[in-house]
């Protein structure tokens, strides 16, 4: 990491599932912790006071689309050494519901951090979390589904950076075009911006929901017993990342920031880690014991039947491949799960908006709400 473990990152997003476990790995190593998330939901609610004891945390109360104050908040921590992007709206059938409210978090909110980020004069690796959609759904690749799954017919390695753009759906456009503006950022700019373009992230603080999270969502309905329901056949297939091999991957841009700027990398668990919904399925009840209830529903728009990551680049580049493997995984996951129910039923509400890092979001917030102006700091 530039400037060594006691630097200082800011993550916009950072009381969300991605950006709480991003901001405890840099305050258990003695970093100083700049978080700006507008709490739009009770699980950034919890993973905020989860966050608060474990070291130097300043946290800002705003929104991601609030243009003048972002660039105060980007303008007072010039210093920092590292900005993680992940404050988004994170479900297709929300930026559906409401494509202005997806739009302007995502693409205006991202606009709104580079501007600041431009007019501060900042040189620090700024590292975007996109995502997978951007290359549509793929319908013009030939699938094999003789082995109980669907897989890329052709494609060994998976889905390239070198695939072409291709968004659907408001959300695909929304991030896509975000993805685009980082990308010229540092091409005409010279901002340090690099994109990391996400597949299936799971792990500990995943509030999942029906909509988003479904890794998190399948362990949840297990404890529980809730049947659930499945959109397509099941057979679809998607290569997952544990979140803390995700932030290796954040790292690693980081460190290798002369190489990476104005880069695209896919980041996800590659081929080796990638699963149906029925093999996960499966899986929890080898695990747990505890067979899950379903239903069968038309496939929601979007959605791809097959999204397997090649990632070789980031691995020649940046030196980063997966460690943990998807069983193991998945397991930890569960006992996550089981030791936090407590803390997952606090995020039963349906969905409404949201401008944080995980998409979890609340339609009121329960608890003490820091102040609006200048936000609090806490220093254990």
């Amino acid at each position: 990491m530039p400037g060594g473990d006691n630097v200082k990152v800011l993550i916009t997003g950072g009381a969300g599932f991605i950006g709480s476990n991003a901001a405890s790995r840099f305050l258990r190593r003695g970093g100083e912790v700049v978080v700006i998330d507008n709490l739009a939901g009770h699980a950034s609610a919890v993973n905020l006071q989860w966050l608060r004891p474990q070291g130097r945390l300043t946290f800002h109360h705003l929104d991601v689309r609030e243009a003048e104050a972002m660039a105060a908040v980007i303008r007072e921590n010039s210093d920092a050494g590292l900005v993680l992007h992940l404050a988004s709206q994170v479900a297709v059938t929300s930026s559906i519901a409401d494509p202005r409210l997806d739009f302007e978090v995502n693409a205006l909110g991202t606009f709104n951090l580079l501007e600041a980020a431009r007019l501060a004069e900042l040189r620090t690796p700024i590292i975007y979390a996109s995502t997978n959609k951007v290359y549509g759904q793929l319908a013009d690749l030939s699938l094999d589904d003789s082995n109980g799954r669907c897989d890329f017919i052709g494609l060994r390695h998976g889905i390239s950076e070198e695939r072409r753009l291709d968004f659907h759906s408001p959300y695909g456009c929304s991030k896509g075009a975000a993805d685009q503006y980082v990308r010229d950022y540092h091409r005409i700019f010279g901002l340090n911006t690099v994109v990391m373009r996400q597949s299936c992230i799971y792990g500990p603080r995943q509030f999942g929901r029906e909509d988003q999270g479904w890794l998190a969502w399948l362990m949840i309905a297990a404890q529980n017993r809730q049947p659930i329901t499945i959109y397509g056949d099941g057979r679809q297939v998607r290569d997952i990342l544990q979140v803390d091999d995700l932030l290796d991957a954040f790292e690693a841009a980081a460190r290798n920031i002369a190489i990476a700027a104005g880069s695209v990398y896919n980041i996800g668990g590659g081929p080796a880690n990638a699963v149906s919904l029925l093999g996960v399925l499966d899986f929890i009840e080898q695990h747990t014991g505890v067979r899950v209830p379903y239903r069968f529903a038309a496939p929601r728009p979007g959605d791809q039947q097959v999204y397997i990551s090649d990632i070789r680049r980031a691995g020649c580049q940046l030196g980063w491949s997966p460690r943990i493997g998807w069983r193991r995984g998945l397991s930890g996951l569960h006992n996550w799960v089981a030791a936090n129910h407590g803390q997952l039923s606090l995020a039963s509400a349906p969905p409404q908006e949201c401008a944080t890092g995980h998409g979890s979001c609340q339609p009121s917030f329960n608890g003490d709400l820091p102040p609006e102006n200048g936000g609090w700091h806490y220093h254990p």
